[in-house]
């Protein structure tokens, strides 16, 4: 991407754009349901387990990207956008919304064959 970003909205169809692979998505499904493991651990346990959540987060992340997706995670160019991102396709996989979101990113950036 040559261009920055300028808006939230705007980014949403990239970051999805960078979790097109399935196993790379189960992969950040499952590390953000470890961050909330860990932060209501940090919470109702012990205060050394918010440590945790953001070693889970992006453990299983990259991951992710690096072996399946083949790709540089957005979080290092959109760090907040990407956090939200995460939340929002989270959110979206919990409640079987996310092919649609999918099937627009392929439109808006095709892969090159």
């Amino acid at each position: 991407m040559k261009d920055r970003l300028q808006s939230y909205e705007e980014f949403w169809p990239f970051y999805v754009s960078q979790h097109l692979h399935r196993v790379n998505r189960a992969l950040h499904f499952a590390g953000t349901t470890l961050v909330l493991v860990a932060l209501a651990a940090g919470v109702w346990i012990a205060p050394a387990w918010f440590a945790a959540a953001p070693l889970a987060g992006y453990g299983f992340a990259w991951v992710g990207h690096f072996f399946f997706e083949k790709n540089r995670p957005a979080t290092f160019t959109y760090p907040l956008w990407s956090l939200r991102g995460d939340f929002r396709m989270y959110r979206l996989m919990l409640i079987g919304r996310m092919a649609p979101e999918i099937a627009r990113a392929e439109r808006l950036f095709p892969v090159a064959a």
